[in-house]
């Protein structure tokens, strides 16, 4: 079977031609450094099937990160190569296009973007273009399928000019020459979008922007989660699913530890589906029914800015002051990841050029960025209390991050790379891949959180039932109670936190809390030792060590701050 290599600069669309032509459900959006590690899938040309792969974006085959070394190792695995060219970006692009002209390789180059050429007041001599590049071009539009069967059949026709190498100078005059034949811009008057992308990055008014637009989004995420508890959800589990469990509950009467297990203790003569926490009752209520509603709407904001195209100027906007962390602004895209989900905010990372840059934004989001679940168990738990508790504890992570961080700048050693990011234009969302991705993120929540949730709350009543959980909180209290100032049952928080933050943080919900004690064991528990998956992720990208060294700033940090809460708060 021939294996066809999509091949392309970062935010060129090359993972939507990838699903177009596949069907295969990857992260699409519009930004540049989404594909981190290759995709593979299938397709046909004519009667033949051949495999598509999805190779991560790279400016140049000459790497300066992970993600660029993977792009260069896969050439090696193609038969024929389509290199995604932005139509709109036609000089920068075909840096890398000339290079992949010098290797031994058959190619076809896809014009995308091809849509916006005219918009922006572009023309290019298609023909001629592909007559000096020597190999097919064909304009493409990847978000409505314009030209994508003709690309198909243009993989006949590739062909390997078999151009000498060059140097980086020779290249470029090479590519001015061609620019000079084939491009002509036309007068072009700026549309009130453009002025719009203008002051994204503007140095004060890009503050205001992206003041009012992640405002705009959290108030979006509050809405859409507490209206799906109020007038779905809860009147399922209330209506529904309460009755179904006290049915069960009445068989199970005569055999205690069973019916503490699975339904839980009873509340005033019924079932609490916060308080009981039983398997059926609190392990299915948590996850579903307080954390799904707000990562359902996190999820749909985070893709609907990701296809906007807002994350990459906020990028350059942050650039100044993320270098005082040791970072450029690009790393403030992974740790916006992080605020859907730690997991794939790591793998991000592997975009970043340096060791160290990676090591200190993985630590990073670990400590103090919480994922869209973690958010909403923290909102859903303060919220009743008033705003202005939430938004504390937001302060608390945000400072703890630019703390931390700066600290970490100091202790790390290596140098802070320039900023180089493409940045594309304002686009309106393409509905079909924002909620196939929307919909990937949601089942994976699912799944993940639904088994670990009713592990945890399992192996808390065996644990509580063989006193096994007295002992560890024994242990554990001058920690918990002393230290922190929570109660002794919060210990159970602490171990579920283990396996996931956000439930670790919605077990804190049973336990008539203050406000200052929820603060304080909000705060600590998102700072603590990261979830599994997240534990898993670090280890894998960081090795050994620099993940040992990770944890041990986690633990530290989440005590010393937490303690240092328990003595100066005063409500």
């Amino acid at each position: 079977m021939k294996r066809i290599l999509l091949v392309g600069n970062p935010n060129v669309g090359k993972s939507v031609i990838f699903s177009k032509l596949t069907g295969v459900n990857v992260c699409v959006s519009n930004y540049p450094g989404t594909t981190v590690e290759f995709c593979r899938g299938s397709s046909f040309v004519g009667k033949e099937e051949v495999e598509i792969i999805d190779v991560p974006g790279s400016y140049s085959l000459e790497p300066t990160s992970k993600a660029e070394e993977v792009a260069v190792e896969m050439l090696s695995e193609g038969d024929v190569i389509i290199n995604v060219v932005d139509a709109t970006n036609l000089e920068r692009n075909l840096y890398l296009t000339t290079q992949l002209l010098e290797r031994n390789i058959p190619l076809v180059i896809a014009l995308n973007i091809w849509d916006e050429t005219k918009h922006r007041g572009i023309e290019i001599n298609v023909k001629r273009l592909s007559e000096l590049l020597g190999v097919p071009v064909v304009p493409t539009n990847a978000r409505s399928g314009y030209g994508l069967d003709r690309l198909m059949r243009s993989l006949r026709d590739a062909r390997t000019p078999n151009l000498p190498p060059a140097s980086v100078d020779e290249r470029w005059r090479r590519i001015g020459e061609i620019i000079g034949e084939v491009q002509r811009i036309r007068h072009h008057h700026h549309t009130l979008l453009e002025r719009f992308e203008d002051a994204s990055i503007h140095p004060v008014g890009g503050y205001i922007v992206a003041v009012l637009i992640i405002g705009a989004t959290f108030a979006v995420i509050r809405l859409i989660g507490e209206s799906l508890i109020a007038y779905i959800l809860d009147p399922i589990f209330n209506n529904v699913y309460m009755p179904f469990l006290l049915r069960i509950g009445e068989k199970l009467a005569g055999y205690s530890l069973l019916h503490d297990i699975l339904i839980g203790k009873l509340v005033d003569g019924t079932i609490d589906f916060k308080e009981s926490f039983g398997l059926l009752s609190t392990g299915v209520y948590v996850p579903i029914g307080m954390v799904l509603p707000y990562v359902i709407a996190f999820y749909f904001m985070l893709g609907l800015l990701e296809d906007i195209g807002y994350l990459p100027r906020l990028a350059v906007l942050l650039d100044g002051f993320m270098h005082r962390l040791g970072l450029h602004g690009y790393s403030i895209i992974p740790s916006l990841l992080g605020l859907g989900c730690n997991v794939p905010a790591l793998l991000a990372t592997r975009v970043l050029e340096s060791k160290r840059e990676r090591f200190i934004v993985a630590t990073l989001i670990s400590i103090a960025v919480p994922c869209a679940a973690l958010q909403a168990m923290i909102v859903g738990l303060l919220a009743p209390f008033g705003m202005r508790y939430v938004a504390l504890v937001y302060s608390i992570l945000f400072l703890v991050w630019m703390g931390l961080g700066g600290i970490m700048r100091l202790f790390t050693r290596g140098f802070i790379p320039a900023l180089l990011i493409e940045i594309p234009p304002y686009r309106a969302p393409y509905m079909k891949t924002l909620l196939m991705k929307f919909k990937g993120r949601a089942l994976g929540f699912l799944s993940e959180a639904v088994p670990v949730v009713i592990i945890g709350v399992g192996v808390v009543n065996v644990f509580y039932a063989l006193g096994i959980l007295d002992q560890i909180a024994k242990f554990t209290s001058p920690l918990i109670t002393r230290l922190l100032g929570l109660p002794r049952e919060a210990v159970l928080a602490v171990i579920i936190g283990f396996l996931r933050k956000d439930i670790g943080v919605g077990m804190l919900a049973p336990l008539n809390m203050t406000v200052k004690q929820l603060v304080v064991g909000c705060a600590t528990l998102a700072m603590f030792f990261p979830c599994i998956a997240t534990f898993v992720v670090l280890f894998k990208e960081l090795g050994f060590i620099h993940t040992a060294r990770a944890i041990a700033i986690m633990i530290v940090t989440a005590l010393l701050v937490g303690g240092l809460l328990n003595a100066v708060l005063w409500f």
